[in-house]
């Protein structure tokens, strides 16, 4: 596909793979399963480990375990480079690039439901800082929002713009009113630039 960058090499692979911090699991396991895939190296990851070569085994089948070993091997010392040490420590030693992934997804899926809930909670209950003005205040809504997505929840353009409005005070009453007689419906850009073309804000 024209314009996109895909890793050509097990190096490529290191950078194309953001490092896995504890706050983005799921753009990091995308990226690991599109970049083995792509390297020709997630053959251990879908295909359980063949027992030990024995002298009488055909050739074949001594070649898909040398495959797999291959595979199994790149794929730990890849993903490996791509855990912050902190998430390593915490994971513990595995011996096969499945048995990995399945730790890591146990411990994220978890740390991903509890960030979840932090994040709606901030979204439906976050006050309107007058110190801070409007426009830091839709950034930071729409901040929330862009992590919720990350998390696979998500949150219309439309909907959060409404729900902006609706949290402003009462001094913003002109400002509902412009918007809910305007014909076409906003962007969090267009909240924005409406914002600072009447006034309501300091950008």
């Amino acid at each position: 596909m024209a314009g996109v960058v895909v890793p050509q090499s097990l190096a490529d692979g290191v950078y194309f793979i953001p490092m896995l911090d504890g706050t983005n699991f799921s753009d990091w396991k995308d990226s690991v399963q599109f970049t083995l895939a792509y390297m020709d190296l997630d053959y251990a990851l879908c295909v359980e480990q063949p027992p030990a070569t024995i002298d009488t085994d055909v050739q074949e089948v001594i070649e898909n375990r040398q495959w797999w070993e291959r595979s199994n091997r790149l794929s730990l010392m890849l993903i490996k480079s791509r855990m912050s040490k902190s998430v390593r420590g915490s994971i513990g030693d595995c011996a096969t690039i499945k048995e990995l992934m399945q730790a890591i997804e146990k411990q994220f899926v978890r740390s991903d439901k509890v960030l979840a809930s932090t994040l709606i909670r901030q979204f439906t209950t976050k006050a309107f800082d007058s110190s801070k003005g409007m426009h830091a205040y839709i950034t930071e809504m729409r901040d929330i929002v862009s992590q919720l997505k990350g998390l696979k929840i998500e949150i219309s353009e439309l909907l959060l713009v409404h729900f902006i409005l609706d949290l402003l005070p009462s001094e913003y009453g002109p400002f509902k009113i412009f918007y809910n007689t305007h014909k076409e419906n906003w962007s969090v850009t267009d909240l924005l630039t409406m914002c600072a073309r009447r006034g309501n804000d300091e950008v």
